[in-house]
């Protein structure tokens, strides 16, 4: 029985012939909502740490595809990759640098595309333009960090943007051509269910290919793990029944033509101090999914 939603796997299944996977870089980008340019501050929740799992230790771009090309080969001789630009703002530097790493992930063996991360405030129009023409030859998708459709929350945690800067950057990179995504942080400080769902409404406006969802993580070292501590920290707690029925909510609220590429993040038991689930992100969405089969089977969930 097929699942109610479209899955990140069936967004590339339409572009490439052949299973693909994403290799994480890290080139050595600031934020500047840590480096001054916004703030030094940083999100009050954000431990680079937490979900990057391998530093690049000063190694060039070339070197860390190849490096964990080497891992992926041995299990799957005929993978081809994505250069996966993810750890703080992956535009955050001047265009012509941009450009160089990115044409040196390009150029590896088995790489036939890039993913992006970085912020909606940080995507200058000569840049996007620059990406648009690469575009023509090669896959590009820009993948922004917008955290919440709430400019209260927004400002809260410090992020340093505003939900119409969200808006805007997607909709540029619509009209470039560009693949666009979105990233979702389910259960920020002061937000309720339905302010989550709220959000959602707000993403079948845009015109987005693909959202990621986690759910609310306290780590060690941040801002918010000090709140937490002190009991201040005002975030919804999910275990792990709620939260499934939270992701229930929104496969069956999303627009269907939009892919979800996660529901679920897990940073390092020795750093996380909620919630402590202990699933790994896999068993969760096999949760997930065979809730939907079930509800779908009694006829409780549309297709949508």
């Amino acid at each position: 029985m097929s699942l109610s939603y479209r899955t990140f796997s069936d967004f590339l299944a339409e572009r490439f012939d052949c299973k693909m996977q994403k290799l994480t870089v890290d080139a050595g980008f600031s934020c500047p909502n840590r480096d001054g340019t916004l703030s030094t501050g940083g999100c009050i929740y954000c431990n680079n740490s937490s979900f990057t799992p391998v530093r690049a230790n000063g190694d060039s771009v070339a070197a860390q595809i190849a490096r964990s090309k080497e891992f992926f080969a041995r299990k799957y001789p005929s993978m081809r990759y994505l250069a996966y630009f993810q750890a703080y703002t992956g535009t955050h530097a001047p265009v012509d640098t941009l450009l160089r790493l990115y044409s040196e992930a390009l150029a590896q063996p088995d790489v036939d595309g890039l993913i992006i991360g970085t912020r909606p405030d940080c995507m200058p129009q000569q840049l996007l333009d620059r990406l648009a023409e690469m575009r023509r030859s090669t896959f590009v998708m820009v993948e922004y960090g917008a955290e919440t459709a709430h400019n209260s929350t927004l400002d809260r945690i410090n992020r340093c943007h505003s939900w119409q800067q969200t808006v805007d950057a997607v909709r540029r990179t619509h009209e470039a051509g560009i693949e666009t995504g979105l990233h979702f942080i389910n259960g920020l400080p002061g937000e309720s269910e339905d302010m989550i769902m709220a959000t959602v409404g707000e993403i079948n406006t845009l015109p987005v290919d693909v959202v990621k969802f986690h759910q609310m993580q306290v780590v060690k070292g941040t801002l918010l793990a000090r709140q937490y501590l002190e009991g201040k920290a005002d975030i919804l707690e999910f275990t792990v029944e709620r939260y499934l029925n939270l992701c229930v909510r929104i496969i069956k609220a999303l627009r269907a033509d939009i892919a979800i590429e996660r529901f679920v993040s897990q940073s390092p038991a020795d750093m996380l101090l909620c919630p402590r689930w202990g699933l790994k992100n896999h068993e969760f969405t096999d949760k997930l999914n065979s809730l939907l089969r079930a509800s779908t089977a009694c006829g409780c969930a549309h297709s949508g």
